[in-house]
């Protein structure tokens, strides 16, 4: 199980330069070129350390667009590790950024580390989020930025709802035992976003998350059908799981920049080829370049890619970016 991800990694390190823990992507020609987007990694269930690079290997290599990715990186051995909570390298590549795409999952990062990240939301600049960025952070020692938290009373949800629209509530489909398709929402048809994205292309193994509806400042794209089981033909549940069924993604704007939450997200959600035109497309909206989004973008994968299952404690272990 563990070689095809090495392969994944010793492709990727062809790619790299720059510093030992973060990769780097140049972008070739394409409508991205000249536009630099931070890919923040750092969640212990969805192996974001997977998804994230692979993503910013189609965004540079298909789309022009500069990338960088950034891990949860073990200070003790320079390791890749999603379970450390406390530390991402790299995150001052925000203050020159133009987008951030970010799957985090409680983090507990340091003030020196975080201000990149709040100084990048308050200076008003572009957000893509997946999956767990609705509860990015759980900042249990970080006094100056503790609102940010995902279950702050003082900034209601904190980052996940103050920013993108929503924080973590809980699974509204069994996880592992029920997977999402997501349908168009009625008249959001012509999104930019959904340019090449049909209702119902995407399948995705991950369940859908519940959130309150009705969002708050924010116009769903898709909502999430609850299926019976892990299987892409299987049928949505009847009763109340879809009734009303949950949005899976949706736009809003913060402080005048655009944002685009999707609770899918994981690794392996990256295999069906509209959730990755669905990213994709979201990256090209969120900068402005909405009329260069293709009718039928590029998103074939870039190399090997054979994503690890997500759970707790299943990602490689003792694996470095060089």
């Amino acid at each position: 199980m563990a070689q095809p991800f090495r392969l994944l990694v010793s492709l990727i390190l062809a790619f790299f330069a720059g510093a030992q823990d973060r990769l780097v992507f140049h972008g070739k020609s394409g409508p991205g070129r000249g536009k630099h987007v931070v890919l923040i990694s750092g969640d212990d269930e969805y192996r974001s350390e997977q998804a994230l690079p692979q993503l910013a290997r189609i965004l540079s290599g298909r789309h022009g667009f500069d990338c960088t990715v950034l891990f949860s990186i073990d200070p003790t051995d320079g390791t890749i590790n999603p379970e450390r909570h406390d530390n991402i390298p790299g995150l001052e590549t925000l203050d020159s950024a133009d987008l951030m795409v970010l799957m985090t999952r409680f983090r507990d990062l340091p003030d020196v580390q975080m201000k990149h990240i709040v100084d990048y939301v308050e200076s008003g600049r572009p957000i893509v989020a997946l999956r767990t960025a609705t509860h990015a952070f759980d900042l249990k020692s970080s006094p100056t930025y503790r609102r940010w938290t995902w279950n702050s009373k003082e900034w209601d949800g904190g980052f996940g709802r103050q920013v993108l629209g929503e924080t973590w509530i809980d699974h509204h489909g069994k996880h592992k035992v029920q997977s999402t398709r997501a349908i168009v929402v009625k008249g959001q048809e012509r999104h930019p976003i959904l340019r090449g994205v049909a209702s119902g292309e995407i399948w995705v193994p991950t369940d859908v998350y519940r959130v309150r509806l009705p969002l708050t400042d924010a116009q769903p794209l898709l909502l999430g059908a609850v299926l019976e089981s892990m299987e892409p033909s299987a049928v949505p549940v009847v009763g109340p799981q879809n009734d009303p069924m949950m949005p899976v993604a949706w736009t809003r704007t913060d402080r005048g920049a655009r944002v685009f939450t999707t609770t899918m997200g994981s690794a392996q959600d990256l295999l069906n080829e509209a959730f990755r035109r669905l990213l994709v497309n979201a990256c090209y909206w969120a900068v402005g370049l909405e009329r260069r989004i293709p009718s039928g973008a590029d998103v074939r994968l870039v190399g090997d890619y054979d994503p690890l299952p997500f759970g707790f404690g299943g990602y490689q272990k003792g694996l470095k970016v060089q």
